[in-house]
């Protein structure tokens, strides 16, 4: 708990030095590696880029040192698709629908039996099986985000609407990601789910944004990263490998394999607070992989432990 009001403490303190910047848009990222500490990089990309080789899967890897404009983005060229890592972008698109006073975290929703599929991942069903309950949005959002349930997440999208989480992401100026597919409709064809896609950047990029307070009101934004640093899901990726303590705000994603053993996606975003009060926003996308899904977590988290090592150094 005293991690978690310290990694809350250095956001507020963060966010004040951002003020005059904020606004309802944010400038775009781009790769800076190659003008920021140009050797020292260079190192940490290396030592990444050499790790990944052996590994049968596409994975895309991108890193923003948020106090500064250090980035690092690797394998960015590809469509990597999202899975449960978009419910951190609808997350997002619901509290600027608080924020404006078109919603509230405290309006109940009602669930009937029809809004809770039965085969899929969804603890609020395992709680409720027969629906017929009143739900706030906050606990929507929560089973959302910290819990990764699948129907609140397309109750929620059901909310506001598809189409207007995915213009509020682009709003930002966070342009290579596409939300278009509810997690009910992947599950009709395989292809659906490469749909939902994101580029490591633009999701470390966004990441960025959110922490420095440039998308949300501060009230929301402490509301979601309290959630993700409770999330319950995959705890063997980002934080795998990380000393005990170490708070990560995070969204994790995970897909199913197809006939040929190939799984689409596993997943981890976040922000990683360090021992010296700064802060990395990080993306590992692992995609279309060959390998067993311990093995995939664990390319999470040994690049999460490799990149923790470097800047914890520093």
């Amino acid at each position: 708990m005293r991690f978690q009001f310290l990694f809350l403490i250095s956001y507020f303190l963060f966010s004040k030095t951002c003020q005059s910047q904020a606004n309802t848009t944010i400038d775009s990222f781009t790769d800076t590696s190659k003008r920021s500490n140009l050797s020292d990089q260079s190192i940490l990309e290396s030592k990444i880029i050499n790790f990944i080789k052996p590994y049968k899967a596409k994975i895309g890897i991108s890193i923003i040192k948020l106090e500064s404009t250090d980035t690092i983005s690797i394998n960015n060229d590809f469509q990597y698709p999202m899975q449960s890592v978009y419910k951190f972008p609808l997350a997002m698109a619901v509290l600027n629908e608080v924020d404006k006073g078109k919603l509230s975290l405290n309006q109940k929703i009602h669930i009937a039996p029809s809004d809770l599929r039965k085969k899929t991942w969804s603890p609020l069903m395992d709680k409720y099986p027969k629906g017929n309950i009143d739900v706030t949005i906050a606990e929507l959002l929560e089973y959302t985000v910290s819990k990764s349930d699948n129907n609140t997440c397309d109750i929620l999208f059901g909310l506001i609407g598809i189409k207007q989480a995915n213009d509020f992401i682009h709003l930002l100026n966070v342009k290579d990601i596409q939300i278009v597919a509810t997690e009910y409709e992947m599950t009709k064809a395989w292809p659906i789910q490469y749909t939902n896609y994101c580029s490591p950047l633009a999701m470390s990029s966004l990441l960025s944004s959110f922490y420095k307070g440039k998308c949300l009101s501060d009230s929301s934004t402490k509301f979601l990263i309290n959630l993700m640093i409770e999330s319950s899901n995959s705890p063997m990726r980002i934080k795998g490998n990380l000393p005990e303590g170490i708070v990560v705000a995070h969204k994790t994603g995970t897909s199913g394999t197809d006939k040929h053993g190939i799984r689409a996606a596993v997943n981890d975003v976040g922000i990683i607070a360090l021992p010296n009060g700064k802060h990395i926003a990080l993306t590992i996308f692992v995609s279309n992989s060959k390998e067993e899904f311990e093995t995939n977590e664990k390319i999470i988290a040994d690049i999460s432990k490799i990149i923790f090592d470097y800047y914890f150094q520093q």
